[in-house]
């Protein structure tokens, strides 16, 4: 009996086959990212982390990617009385086929909604091409983009150079033990990570600034309002915080003198300086009573070439001449450490794959730095120097700010970016695992 005629071989699916498909299903961002910013994961206090793993979860279930929840310990980040509570929840979520490893870095947390939104910001408002809610730039939309790759991939059978690793992390925001500074001392991260804190500008990243906050507590006495007379200079908490407070404003242009060999963005009309900022003041309740205890928050970026216990035991120094018969505490509660220079061999693929998204011209890449702060100075202590860098983070996407955003456009056109440079077929002579195998 003779075999039926075969049928049309199917083409091989290829890079513009998968660029085809994120256009055709771009809208699956849109509910991806709705969801996810649905989930209040906003640090102070970083309690939604364990809610918003089992969201990832959900998501990737159909990616056929391994997925593990990794805690980190509560010995490391917990300060008595300090912002952080509930458990930090860090998913890695990754395929394994023998391939080189690429990690996907992503912190989970935003800061708090500040006053000012218009809209809920827990609740995605589409404005046009704009995304609106908390975290929407700074950083789910890049979660939203990643996840449209890889089903773009998944749809059409696109081969791939590399196995995705999904690092979804905590307390970026200015925690005192970062996720991702946990998994590199655990030894969890493999080969080299694309970190999506960034921009989708033409970016050579140069490095960044370090942070600390120092929360600064100053004791007085519950008493009645009328006993103030007779109760001590430093009775009242509030009032025994103002020569602090004046200390630190005198401090603040000085720290701001100290300038960085950090390249500026090219537009910037200054260089990379030094900062202090007084972030929060707290204390008192009500007319009728004295003040037992004012809370000062203090947050400090440093320069790649300052020392972090100078620039600490400088603020402390300030603050106790300042107010030497007061009762004080000073409790550091967040830490980044600065970023050096970290490009690496994986670079001029990348840079071509971000050309591919976005479609920029070798001429329109310019290496800089910021004083924004970034986890994986920590990560370089461990010994991985090289870290890729993109985002959504345009200087116009209000981050940090009430009414933040992304737009879909970039979106797409950073999903695009990250399947390139994921993609078997694409620069494949840029690809130093490749160069070794020859």
């Amino acid at each position: 009996m003779l075999s039926p005629p075969p049928g049309p071989r199917r083409a091989k699916p290829t890079l513009s086959d998968g660029f085809a498909e994120i256009e055709r299903t771009a809208e699956t961002a849109v509910d991806d990212l709705a969801r996810m910013v649905m989930v209040d994961t906003s640090f102070p206090p970083g309690t939604g982390y364990e809610a918003f793993a089992g969201l990832m979860e959900n998501c990737v279930a159909t990616l056929g990617l391994e997925c593990q929840r990794i805690d980190v310990p509560e010995r490391l980040w917990h300060v008595a009385g300090g912002p952080a509570r509930g458990v930090r929840t860090n998913l890695v979520a990754r395929r394994r086929s023998g391939r080189p490893v690429l990690g996907l870095y992503f912190h989970v947390d935003t800061v708090p909604a500040a006053t000012g939104w218009t809209t809920d910001p827990l609740q995605l408002t589409r404005d046009g091409d704009h995304l609106i809610g908390l975290g929407a730039a700074d950083m789910k939309g890049t979660i939203a983009a990643v996840l449209l790759a890889l089903r773009a991939a998944a749809a059409i059978g696109l081969p791939l150079a590399y196995d995705p690793m999904l690092l979804l992390c905590t307390d970026e925001e200015g925690g005192l033990y970062p996720g991702v500074r946990y998994l590199a001392e655990q030894g969890l991260l493999e080969g080299h990570i694309l970190n999506f804190n960034g921009t989708p500008a033409p970016r050579i990243w140069a490095g960044c600034f370090g942070l600390f906050t120092l929360l600064i507590r100053v004791h007085g006495k519950t008493l009645h309002a009328s006993e103030a007379r007779s109760a001590g200079a430093n009775a009242n908490a509030i009032e025994a915080a103002l020569p602090i407070l004046n200390a630190l404003a005198a401090l603040k242009p000085e720290i701001a003198e100290r300038i960085s060999a950090l390249p500026a963005q090219p537009h910037a009309t200054s260089p990379l300086a030094a900062q202090l900022d007084i972030s929060a003041a707290h204390g008192g309740q009500c007319g009728g009573q004295i003040p037992s205890l004012f809370e000062i928050l203090l947050c400090r970026r440093y320069a790649p070439e300052e020392d972090f216990l100078a620039a600490r035991s400088e603020i402390e120094s300030v603050i106790t001449q300042a107010a030497p018969g007061a009762e004080i505490e000073i409790l550091l509660t967040g830490h980044l450490m600065p970023t050096s220079d970290p490009t690496g061999p994986h670079w001029p693929r990348w840079q071509q794959a971000l050309s591919a998204g976005f479609g920029y011209a070798p001429e329109d890449f310019a290496k800089w730095g910021a004083t924004s702060c970034s986890d994986f100075g920590w990560v370089q202590q461990t010994g991985m120097q090289e870290v890729l860098l993109t985002g959504l983070g345009r200087p116009d996407s209000r981050i940090h700010a009430p009414g933040e955003f992304t737009t879909l456009a970039d979106i797409v056109a950073l999903s695009k970016s990250v399947l390139a440079y994921l993609s078997a077929e694409f620069c494949p002579d840029l690809s130093p695992e490749t160069a070794a195998t020859r």
